[in-house]
C-alpha cells in the first residue's frame, strides 16, 4: 500500500487555534518519511507553541515521503491534507503553519489555503520561483534565519519577507540546526503563535493518533 500522511495531536483537546508544524525533508526522496531528525526537530517549537497561551492545539505532519520531489511536491499535497482534515475536525479554527527548512517551504506554498491564519517560516528554503507565491496580506508572516546558515539563504528569506509585507528575524550566531540559539527560535514560534486570534466558544473533535 502506498504511505499515508500523519498527524500527531497534542495540547489543547478543545482548541481556540491550532499549530500545524512542517518538518524539514530533502530536495529528492521517496523513501518513507520517519521519526527521523528532521520530524523530531519539530517537538520542541510544539511545546513553545503550546505555550502561547491557552487554548493552543498542536499538530505535528509526518509527510508520505522525505523528499519535495519537484514537480510532484509531494509535502505540499500533505501539508493540504493536514489543513482539510483540521477544517473538518475543527471548523473555523483558525491555523498557524510554523515550518523549517523544507517546512517552511511548504508553508509558503500553502499559504492562501482555507484556514491558515499566520505563518512562521523558519530558516526556509527558497528557491527563485518562490518569490512569486501569494500571501494574503492581512495573513501575519514571520520569515527567521540564522546569519550562518549555509544549507539555505539568509538573504533569500530576507527578500521573501520583504516583498511580502511580513517580518523579517536575522538571528545572529545561527545555522541552519538552530540549536545554537534554540532559546530564541522558541521564543519566536511562542510569541508569533500569540499575535494569531483565537476562535471563541468552538467545541471540537480532537483526532485520535
Amino acid at each position: 500500500m502506498p504511505p499515508e500522511p500523519h498527524v500527531v495531536a497534542r495540547g489543547a483537546a478543545d482548541p481556540r487555534v491550532l499549530v500545524l508544524l512542517l518538518p524539514g525533508g530533502r530536495t529528492r526522496s521517496t523513501a518513507r518519511a520517519r521519526r527521523g531528525v528532521a520530524y523530531l526537530r519539530m517537538l520542541p517549537f510544539g511545546w513553545a507553541a503550546a505555550g502561547g497561551g491557552p487554548g493552543v492545539g498542536v499538530w505535528r505532519l509526518r509527510y508520505r515521503y522525505r523528499g519535495w520531489n519537484e514537480p510532484e511536491r509531494h509535502p505540499v499535497a500533505d501539508a493540504r491534507w493536514a489543513l482539510a482534515r483540521a477544517a473538518e475536525r475543527h471548523p473555523g479554527v483558525p491555523v498557524i503553519l510554523v515550518g523549517h527548512s523544507m517546512g517552511g517551504r511548504v508553508a509558503l506554498h500553502v499559504a492562501t489555503a482555507p484556514g491558515v491564519a499566520g505563518i512562521c517560516a523558519l530558516a526556509p528554503w527558497i528557491e527563485p520561483p518562490d518569490h512569486a507565491l501569494p500571501v494574503d496580506p492581512a495573513v501575519p508572516l514571520l520569515v527567521a534565519h540564522g546569519d550562518r546558515d549555509r544549507t539555505t539563504d539568509p538573504a533569500g528569506s530576507q527578500r521573501f519577507a520583504a516583498a511580502h509585507g511580513g517580518r523579517f528575524v536575522l538571528v545572529k550566531g545561527e545555522n541552519h540546526t538552530m540549536l545554537r540559539r534554540y532559546s530564541t527560535w522558541n521564543r519566536l514560534v511562542t510569541e508569533f503563535t500569540r499575535t494569531v486570534p483565537r476562535r471563541q466558544g468552538h467545541r471540537g473533535i480532537w483526532p485520535n493518533g
